[in-house]
């Protein structure tokens, strides 16, 4: 893939590991759209970045994913890259009263939306590139996200797949599979102790830069190429 020159759709790009891929994005001379739910916080990302392009839109209802895609397609029509963010993670317990809400929740989310979206903008003609983000919790889950974890390994294996299936289209599909950052995912301050987004965006756009298809980084490298017995040992220690 080429990393400039680029229309590229990030979503969940105003925070994150989407607003620093937003930024280097921009940096490489490549014109950005970024969507979400809360209108306060991309209006605080195109502040920062003015030559962004932004669109409230909450991913997890259908109707606003078809509605983002007619957009896309009547005024951004050249739009060439894809890229599947936006996610969400709930720390909970099988037991808790709100378990089913917040799972669906998720598995809406974290899956159907990311699935939705690829049908729809594969319609493009310009489109030759989509990036999911997937997690290194794709290949040993940690309890304390059961449903995420689950979701994530859902969504490696469809992109898998999806390498395959969109071959014939002449679409190159890129796995970027973060560890545990310094982010809000799942809660402000949980993920403290952890590497800087900027750190893992400055690894994989070396690693998209070296031509890979799956970038990896830290810990996610080690989880992502681990034998068995490794994973059985690295989910015992990790689920203590």
């Amino acid at each position: 893939m080429k990393l400039s020159n680029n229309k590229i759709l990030i979503t969940g790009g105003a925070s994150g590991i989407g607003f620093g891929l937003t930024e280097r994005f921009i940096s490489e001379n490549n014109q950005v759209i970024i969507c979400g739910r809360r209108e306060q916080a991309l209006k605080e990302a195109q502040e920062k970045l003015p030559t962004l392009i932004t669109k409230v839109c909450d991913l997890s209802i259908e109707k606003e994913r078809i509605e983002l895609f007619n957009w896309i397609r009547e005024f951004h029509p050249d739009v060439n890259m894809l890229v599947n963010n936006a996610g969400i993670q709930n720390w909970m317990n099988i037991s808790d009263t709100d378990f089913y809400g917040k799972a669906e929740q998720e598995i809406t989310t974290n899956i159907l939306a990311p699935i939705h979206l690829t049908n729809l903008f594969i319609e493009l003609e310009s489109l030759n590139t989509i990036i999911n983000v997937t997690s290194g919790l794709a290949f040993v889950p940690f309890t304390k996200v059961p449903v995420y974890s689950a979701t994530k390994a859902f969504f490696h294996s469809f992109t898998l797949s999806l390498r395959h299936l969109l071959k014939s289209k002449n679409i190159e599909v890129i796995e970027m599979i973060p560890p545990a950052l310094n982010t809000d995912l799942g809660g402000k301050g949980i993920h403290d102790e952890h590497p800087g987004v900027s750190l893992f965006v400055d690894s994989v756009f070396q690693q998209m830069k070296d031509g890979k298809d799956v970038l990896t980084f830290g810990f996610s490298e080690m989880l992502a190429n681990a034998s068995q017995e490794t994973v059985k040992a690295t989910f015992k220690n990790m689920n203590q």
